[in-house]
């Protein structure tokens, strides 16, 4: 079973090879489209036998996306971004992924996606990777585009790691949804990343109406429970903790509890000393399920290490060193060399627990 490797690139000199030379030697053709690059990003696609291509930028990152897949001339596509990596371990999974697509045939593979900061995982998440050429799909949204999964499914665990670049992304994408906005309805999958995108920005008043209209409107539940979390780090922002209280429990009408939500909850209790209602919602976070492969942005910090530490904190400003000291060794059992367990270890090496 063939796989055309179909990216979209600009400026990525910095990113690139260390992408091409994860990924070359996996699949049967590469298909690069660059969008203006004026550094030596073309040169470097040139170096691992690339198809080169070019397309005017036209603020459209589905349309980019499309005529790269357009391009693809194998059985299925594959995508990846330019900070995107995969490492051997799961290099080798895409190879069994191979002869899974030659048995099952499937029109899309979803895949697990981990966003990697300072070396670790701190985010992952389901994306639709792979895709059958023939079975026509297309991507859709100007921004934070996606591909509306159909027909046959399988989820494999052939995982895409999301390494980032230093390369400066501004307000590029809320300039994309502004201008956007004021051509036409936005529907609630792009109603809630173009709140997000103010809120990241600092517009944090036009972001709450954003993202109240967003909530009181249709979509995706997965979306509206993203929604209700970032509309309380805004109304955070805006210093209305009540109301970010509202936005938090709001988020359990659309699904079970998350841990993140969960978190956000002992956060805003633990800030104002209300050290029993905040021990509850740390506690609660580790009891809650990954919800990653429903299409949750899943944090494995916020289900362990997160209230943990948090409990650790609450029981030593309780003045009880001894269960402050058992949750700082559960949390340094799981993550021995984070920051934070470190200056924990310390603090007990020094101040030793009868």
């Amino acid at each position: 079973m063939t796989v055309s490797l179909c990216m979209i690139v600009k400026n990525e000199e910095e990113v690139l090879e260390r992408c091409l030379s994860s990924a070359a030697e996996l699949v049967d053709e590469i298909i690069i489209v660059d969008t203006g690059s004026e550094d030596d990003t073309p040169n470097i696609a040139k170096k691992f036998g690339s198809k080169l291509f070019s397309f005017a930028w036209i603020d459209d990152f589905a349309a980019a996306r499309n005529y790269a897949f357009s391009l693809g001339t194998c059985e299925y596509l594959l995508w990846l971004d330019a900070d995107d990596f995969i490492t051997p371990e799961s290099a080798e999974s895409f190879r069994k992924l191979k002869a899974d697509l030659e048995r099952e045939t499937p029109d899309i593979v979803q895949c697990p996606y981990e966003i990697v900061s300072d070396g670790k995982p701190v985010l992952k998440f389901m994306r639709e990777r792979i895709v059958k050429r023939s079975a026509g799909f297309e991507w859709q949204g100007r921004v934070h585009e996606c591909i509306t999964p159909r027909g046959k499914i399988i989820n494999s665990d052939f995982c895409v790691q999301h390494l980032g670049s230093s390369k400066p992304r501004g307000s590029r994408n809320l300039n994309i949804y502004r201008k956007w906005a004021s051509e036409e309805a936005l529907d609630g999958r792009n109603l809630f990343y173009y709140g997000r995108e103010l809120y990241y920005n600092g517009f944090f008043e036009e972001a709450e109406k954003i993202l109240e209209k967003m909530l009181g409107g249709d979509g995706w539940f997965v979306n509206k429970i993203e929604a209700c979390l970032v509309l309380a780090d805004t109304r955070r922002a805006l210093k209305n903790n009540e109301s970010a209280f509202f936005s938090l429990f709001e988020s359990f009408r659309y699904g079970e509890p998350r841990a993140k939500i969960c978190i956000k909850i002992a956060e805003l209790y633990h800030e104002t000393n209300r050290l029993n209602e905040a021990e509850y919602w740390y506690k609660a976070a580790m009891l809650c399920r990954d919800h990653s492969a429903e299409g949750d942005f899943e944090d494995d910090y916020a289900r362990s290490l997160t209230p943990l530490l948090g409990l650790c904190r609450i029981a030593f400003e309780r003045g009880d060193l001894k269960n402050s000291y058992e949750y700082h060794k559960q949390a340094e059992a799981l993550f021995p060399n984070h920051p934070a367990v470190e200056y924990n270890r310390n603090y007990f090496l020094s101040h030793p627990v009868e």
